[in-house]
């Protein structure tokens, strides 16, 4: 005789238990919080478990191919071979705990927090954002409009791999951009997909970026910017690109620190002290250090991120993506079945098959470029130029 399935019905009794420890903790929340309850999907093909929908869909982040690209993309320095400085997957973690440790003090949801952060900066392509500038400006030029990487971010997670992430989390990664001088932020409802689909497309367009539909994508929009602000200033002065001789601003020293660590730490304060999560529900500076980092983003700008010893390598990349995004359409166009665009990406089994056929080929260049990596990058670019070579005699 054959022992009763009794598995089945613990589980149940396990997944009650936990949903009930859930509501409980998710109580305890500031009422202004996202809580597990609000989550929306766009299909919702497999029925909820153990995980709250925002601890799931940071699963479905990591276990992504895109996810695992971040390991080499690089952040700021494309060029230097230094061990020590920060790279795309270094920041997606710092960002995702700096959220955290905000959410936290404020009562706000961690696993959403977790989600956004870890998949925010997905859609980044190879050579930061002189990349995205040569990438976008290759798109308007084929007809399928600018290139944005938050935008790209949605385009890997939604459609080409089809990961069905609530829409509170696709919505942080798409408002998420910490390039921007935002001081204060309260949330904007988003009330449909049709909505979220209009944002997406208003972003893709150039249009400003709206704010997160929740508190928690406000905070990993701050955590964004606090991430690598004081971060790009220690790897600069660490591969020699910011020497004694150049001082941060007087004012900036002052009020936010000179280093890394104090940076974050008077970032982090300030938010906590200025923020309202309670009532107004808005994420916040004083005006004081509101100032303070508006200063430092321009000095980074100019001794960083435009500094002659970054730029000068920047008509190569600007015509590697060109010889790349041409030998992409061709192959395409011949149909070059053995042509890595088609054996690394359109005949893999992780591309959902309704991006698929309704992609255009430019939108299938673009898409397969932006999923590189830096070696990768140049991997392919090699093959375009650089003869094959025999060795012996022809296979």
């Amino acid at each position: 005789m054959s022992k009763p399935d009794t598995k089945r019905p613990l589980e149940k009794g396990l997944e009650s238990s936990i949903r009930t420890n859930t509501a409980k903790r998710e109580s305890l929340f500031s009422p202004l919080a996202s809580i597990s309850a609000d989550a929306l999907r766009r299909h919702n093909r497999k029925p909820e478990d153990i995980r709250t929908p925002y601890s799931r869909d940071t699963d479905r982040i990591i276990h992504t191919r895109a996810y695992t690209r971040y390991i080499d993309k690089t952040q700021v320095f494309s060029f230097v071979e230094n061990d020590h400085i920060t790279h795309r997957v270094i920041h997606v973690q710092l960002v995702s705990k700096i959220a955290r440790t905000i959410g936290r003090c404020l009562r706000l949801n961690e696993d959403l927090i977790e989600a956004i952060a870890l998949g925010h900066d997905i859609g980044h392509i190879p050579y930061g954002h002189f990349g995205e500038n040569c990438l976008s400006a290759l798109c308007e030029q084929f007809g399928i409009g600018k290139f944005f990487h938050n935008v790209q971010s949605v385009q890997f997670l939604d459609k080409i791999e089809d990961c069905d992430l609530t829409m509170q989390v696709l919505d942080g990664v798409l408002c998420h951009n910490g390039e921007s001088d935002d001081v204060k932020i309260s949330p904007e409802p988003c009330p449909s997909w049709l909505a979220f689909d209009k944002k997406v497309q208003d972003n893709a367009d150039g249009r400003r970026t709206k704010a997160p539909m929740t508190l928690e994508g406000c905070v990993v929009k701050f955590a964004d910017t606090i991430a690598y602000i004081g971060r790009d200033l220690q790897d600069a002065r660490e591969v020699g690109l910011i020497g004694s001789a150049v001082q941060v601003p007087l004012e900036c020293r002052e009020i936010l620190g000179d280093t890394n660590r104090e940076i974050i730490n008077t970032l982090i304060y300030d938010l906590l002290k200025n923020s309202d999560t309670e009532d107004t529900g808005c994420i916040s500076y004083s005006h004081d250090v509101e100032g303070a980092l508006i200063n430092l983003r321009a000095f980074s700008r100019i001794h960083i991120y435009e500094n002659s010893k970054l730029t000068s390598e920047r008509e190569k990349v600007k015509q590697m993506y060109a010889t790349l995004f041409v030998t992409c359409l061709e192959d395409l166009r011949n149909e070059s079945n053995n042509a890595k665009i088609f054996t690394d990406f359109i005949d893999t089994n992780w591309i959902s098959k309704n991006y698929l056929q309704s992609a255009t080929s430019a939108e299938l260049a673009r898409d397969f470029i932006a999923g590189m990596t830096d070696r990768y990058f140049a991997k392919r670019y090699e093959e375009c130029v650089i003869p094959h070579k025999f060795e012996g005699k022809f296979p």
